[in-house]
């Protein structure tokens, strides 16, 4: 049995109207002046304005951050760092999907560490103790509050990287399936599809482990039974709940078991073709988990049984995603190149069969 060194850092407090707490919960970590970050739909929906009035109804005084987008960059957060640098920040609050809750771990590196994104491209780099931060995601789908890493698009070269560091996590994730509610089905579809595959890749990687395999689990059980319902009737609140603590358990098995090659795979389609990345990953999911099948079909039949590429592919349609590149507008004549990017993505490392180039060019045309 593979060892591990299990360390839980993040509080969770978990139920519909528990954004109510924030300030509660930001004033017994002993914050006073809190940097708000909160991407500018969060804003629109009218998220970041209920996160300012609770917490400064805890006497604290709030700055907003809102000037990144989807797939932030280092210089998104260096901005970010720059705005509250001179601000006496002693909390970070982060309210959104997983950009904003990567864009608030990346300014926690500048704040507390000082330098540029860059210094802390890898794991562990971080010299000083970080600000307590508040994770309150909006979205079931990254699990980003239950995991020390934040990834950036680096603005110099493009390149996707991780920062990461355990000093860096959340101290608290409130999970309110509310709060869920106002997404966009399209965005709901992708997002639930993406927490999905966290689940499915966690259980199969290298880095697999008896703990990890306990939250891939659960984060199959809880998104597979909220998934359609949660599609079919978009005001069902126990199917979102189960979406978003799936999603959450799926981040813990990340960041105790990383991911695979649907990920790899992934993310140049987003970076070149526009895709949502959970879109992505539904265009090459089904086909990475026939192409891992040799080696870990015993692991996918124990947690599914039946034609689990048939059902991936199944789930994607009934929710609106392509289950292919074909479908999903990708050209044939870009995989030969979307190959040699995929290959350079971190997580295929981790992936269970030994993934390259021309393995993510096999997937690619099969997947078509």
């Amino acid at each position: 049995m593979t060892s591990f060194d299990f360390r839980p850092r993040t509080r969770v407090v978990f139920g519909a109207g528990e954004f109510a707490r924030l300030g509660e919960v930001a004033r017994e970590l002993g914050g006073t002046r809190c940097l708000l970050v909160a991407d500018p739909g969060i804003v629109e929906a009218g998220y970041a304005a209920e996160a300012m009035r609770s917490l400064k109804a805890r006497r604290m005084t709030v700055h907003g951050f809102h000037e990144f987008q989807a797939n932030p960059t280092s210089a998104m957060a260096e901005a970010g760092g720059a705005f509250a640098g001179q601000l006496g920040i002693d909390l970070i609050v982060a309210v959104g999907g997983g950009s904003s809750l990567d864009c608030a771990k990346a300014i926690n590196f500048l704040l507390s560490n000082g330098g540029r994104m860059r210094d802390y491209w890898g794991y562990g780099k971080a010299a000083r103790p970080m600000l307590p931060m508040i994770a309150v995601p909006t979205t079931a789908g990254t699990g980003s509050e239950a995991q020390s890493s934040a990834t950036l698009v680096d603005s110099e070269t493009g390149a996707r990287m991780a920062c990461g560091d355990g000093k860096g996590s959340f101290r608290v994730a409130i999970l309110d399936p509310k709060l869920t509610m106002s997404q966009p089905a399209k965005l709901a579809a992708a997002t639930g599809y993406d927490a999905l595959s966290h689940a499915l890749e966690t259980l199969v990687t290298s880095r697999q482990t008896a703990l990890s395999e306990c939250f891939s689990r659960s984060a199959w059980r809880l998104i597979l039974s909220g998934f359609e319902r949660m599609h079919r009737n978009p005001e069902d609140l126990e199917a979102r709940g189960a979406m978003l603590l799936g999603a959450h358990f799926g981040g813990l098995a990340i960041e105790n078991s990383n991911l695979g090659a649907a990920h790899a795979c992934a993310y140049p389609l987003s970076d070149h073709f526009g895709l949502a990345h959970g879109a992505a990953v539904a265009a090459v999911l089904a086909q990475v988990v026939d192409w891992n099948s040799g080696v870990a079909g015993a692991r996918y039949r124990d947690l599914y049984h039946g034609d689990l590429p048939a059902a991936l592919r199944e789930l994607a349609e009934m929710a609106g995603l392509a289950a292919n590149l074909r479908d999903a507008g990708i050209p044939e004549e870009a995989l030969p190149r979307l190959a040699e990017e995929a290959a350079t993505q971190w997580t295929g490392k981790f992936n269970p069969r030994p993934f390259s180039a021309a393995a993510a060019l096999e997937i690619y045309r099969a997947a078509y």
